[in-house]
């Protein structure tokens, strides 16, 4: 990869120290940039839409997917959007430059029989206790894979039922703990007492956090066993979290609020599920659907 320019650093810098973005996020946002000084040939300053245009054209000619695109054109849009806040140019090239619109996939869910299958077992060791209160906070609360394997004793507030959470960009957060959760995790605990209270909640075999490879087996294996499935990651545990919860609440800002999202948009991806499951109720239940169906 190219030497970056001066400018491409200190925004770099403005991302980590200011933005607190994460080591992945900063790498992402180096290789994008880079890409496009390595092509510009010239000073970043000096860059004209049409040199964004082109940029984007040649990554279309490249067969690279529409989310690579959309990817190195948002690292640039934020780049010079930096640049002009710092005066330094006064338009962004960038601005009206468009990239391909990407089909976004429904994630895919349990219903809440399924939920409830998966969770339908008596655990009879330390590690099968381990195991269901860790689906309990992945399903129950909703939580992320890294934020459930961060969690130290000291987060679990049990007698007032909440856990704090450090999402994404070092946020914290409080979630409610359901009934069931909360006894998973008294089980859990009595079972494997913490020596300290900053200690991991669900530690490996060497005493720092669980890894996070370990959890998507265990819930797969559980999933193998409960539903007869080995399609099931935790990742799907959050959706259908949030799924369920808006299809009995349609409180979509408190939703966003328990996930930790930073943008309402990203939350909205659940009212299209939930749309999706009133539009299969409705051609199960309404005599008008059946009608068109037998029709058709």
């Amino acid at each position: 990869m190219p030497e970056l320019q001066p400018l491409a650093e200190q925004y770099l810098r403005h991302l980590s120290v200011v933005r607190n973005c994460s080591t992945h996020t900063l790498s992402a946002y180096k290789r994008e940039i880079a890409k496009f000084a390595q092509f510009l040939e010239k000073p970043l300053s000096e860059a004209t839409p049409q040199d964004v245009t082109v940029f984007i054209s040649n990554l279309r000619h490249k067969d690279l997917s529409t989310k690579s695109i959309q990817r190195n054109l948002s690292a640039i849009r934020s780049f010079y959007t930096y640049l002009v806040d710092q005066e330094v140019i006064s338009t962004n090239p960038a601005s009206i430059a468009k990239s391909p619109k990407v089909k976004r996939r429904l994630p895919k869910v349990l219903d809440t029989d399924q939920a409830a299958r998966l969770l339908d077992f008596q655990p009879t060791n330390a590690k099968e206790k381990r195991d269901k209160a860790i689906i309990e906070l992945l399903y129950g609360s909703g939580l992320r894979l890294m934020e459930v394997v961060g969690l130290s004793i000291q987060d679990i507030e049990l007698q007032s039922g909440f856990v704090t959470v450090l999402g994404k960009g070092n946020k914290t957060r409080q979630v409610p703990l359901g009934r069931l959760c909360i006894t998973a995790l008294r089980d859990w605990l009595l079972e494997h007492p913490a020596p300290t209270a900053g200690a991991a909640l669900f530690p490996s075999k060497n005493g720092g956090p669980i890894s996070p490879r370990t959890i998507q087996k265990r819930v797969k294996d559980i999933a193998v066993m409960q539903l007869g499935d080995n399609s099931l990651h935790p990742h799907m545990l959050r959706h259908s979290y949030a799924t369920h919860m808006l299809e009995s609440s349609g409180d979509l800002r408190g939703i966003q609020e328990l996930l930790g999202h930073n943008d309402i948009s990203t939350t909205q991806i659940y009212t299209h599920l939930d749309f999706q499951h009133l539009a299969n109720v409705y051609d199960q239940a309404h005599p008008r659907a059946k009608t068109k169906r037998d029709a058709d």
